[in-house]
């Protein structure tokens, strides 16, 4: 009550002003001297109208919010309007609203495909061998009995995922946070959500064409569609480049380079290849282009299944909004064997590298052979959030970025 009576502020939101996002830049091509890190932020389509402004009333609304009326998702994101304009006081609420209309999106997608939604752990007593990603770890302080004490904050659901799949749960996908340390900046943040599912009995393929109905339908609700272009990594590379990625030298991967003056102490051949297509082939893929990159090198295999031939290819694909990785996916690997070999190789690798050597998931271990026929994806959600609000800066589409949080 003496609330009610105290004069308003003159800011009502209870959130402090921030300063305005970097939307309406292009993104530039910094040199990056060492391993590359995974590619960061959707080009610059829109952002909606900003909302009416609520009528006055003696205590402040919530914002956005009308007497006796539920808060209204934005009706239109047509290309060209007020995006990327930081934390100002409409900006934070379309971004909420055009989150909560991406969510409703992909539920709504899956469950027309009836495609089961779960929910798995976050904390996990293994982690991810991968040497260019980076785990947070926590300790449990409850009784031995329980489990390790040291946890690490997942990366990604793949592991649970293929472990309920291995049980006879069939197709599924899940919506949630995943975690990375070290990578916090415009363009990343630690805590971000990840959208991942499997499809039984689909190789990678097919997966490819459902992901690209899945952009296409976030884009139609933005107002906004796309081209579609697919391609091998190998017919990508020779027709941007001239270059072929198998058979081409170390120094003929080089060259293209040059002009960013990379370190190449402890760079191998994969390093440079994904150092091309960072700064060489990326930044040339069209804004309103949806472009696949399908049959990657053995050698970057991950969980993917290999394929024998001349020369042998990982059965993996990679999809690009504008020159932006939204998403990566496997005709999964299902050979428990073959995949605890790819995850001592990893550590091998870490231990190169100086860094710290990762407890392998025994627990998905013990069932991948079991694991059925299928394909899976993730799908960095703030990546396509930032695509369809028109900003570079991922604090744009983040009730608190990492420095607030």
């Amino acid at each position: 009550m003496r609330a009610l009576g105290e004069e308003r502020p003159p800011h009502p939101s209870p959130l402090p002003r921030r300063s305005r996002g970097r939307g309406g830049q292009e993104p530039g091509i910094p040199p990056k001297p060492g391993i590359p890190s995974k590619p960061g932020i959707p080009p610059k389509p829109s952002l909606p109208p900003k909302p009416s402004t609520p009528p006055e009333s003696d205590a402040p609304a919530p914002r956005g919010a009308q007497p006796g009326r539920e808060p209204r998702p934005p009706s239109s994101l047509s290309p060209g309007a007020a995006g990327g304009e930081g934390w100002g006081e409409g900006a934070l609420l379309r971004s909420l609203h055009l989150r909560a209309s991406l969510y409703q999106l992909i539920r709504r997608f899956f469950s027309d495909r009836h495609v089961l939604e779960v929910e798995t752990p976050i904390l996990s007593a293994a982690g991810n061998t991968e040497p260019n990603i980076e785990s947070f770890t926590t300790a449990f302080s409850g009784h031995v009995d329980a489990g390790a004490r040291e946890r690490w904050l997942r990366t990604s659901p793949e592991y649970p995922l293929k472990r309920l799949l291995a049980a006879g749960v069939g197709d599924c996908y899940e919506l949630g946070r995943v975690f990375r340390n070290g990578e916090a900046g415009g363009r990343h943040n630690p805590e971000f959500t990840m959208l991942e599912w499997y499809r039984l009995g689909w190789d990678h393929h097919r997966l490819m064409r459902e992901t690209m109905d899945l952009v296409q339908a976030a884009l139609a609700m933005a107002g906004r569609r796309a081209e579609l272009v697919v391609t091998t990594y190998r017919q990508l590379f020779q027709d941007q480049l001239d270059i072929d990625p198998v058979h081409a030298t170390i120094d003929a991967l080089r060259a293209p380079l040059a002009e960013y003056g990379i370190d190449p102490a402890g760079l191998v051949r994969d390093d440079w290849l994904d150092l091309l297509i960072t700064h060489r082939l990326q930044p040339a893929f069209p804004r309103d282009r949806i472009t696949v990159i399908h049959d990657y090198p053995a050698t970057q295999c991950a969980l993917a299944r290999i394929r024998s031939g001349e020369p042998p290819l990982a059965e993996r694909f990679e999809l690009y909004l504008g020159r932006y990785e939204l998403a990566n996916g496997y005709h999964e690997l299902n050979d428990a064997s073959e995949q605890r070999g790819r995850f001592e190789r990893d550590n091998v690798r870490r231990r190169e590298r100086g860094l710290r050597e990762v407890p392998l998931d025994e627990n998905l271990l013990a069932v991948l052979d079991a694991l059925p026929d299928c394909a899976g994806v993730a799908l960095g959600v703030e990546r396509l959030l930032m695509c369809l609000a028109g900003t570079d800066a991922i604090a744009d589409v983040l009730a608190f970025p990492f420095s607030a949080a």
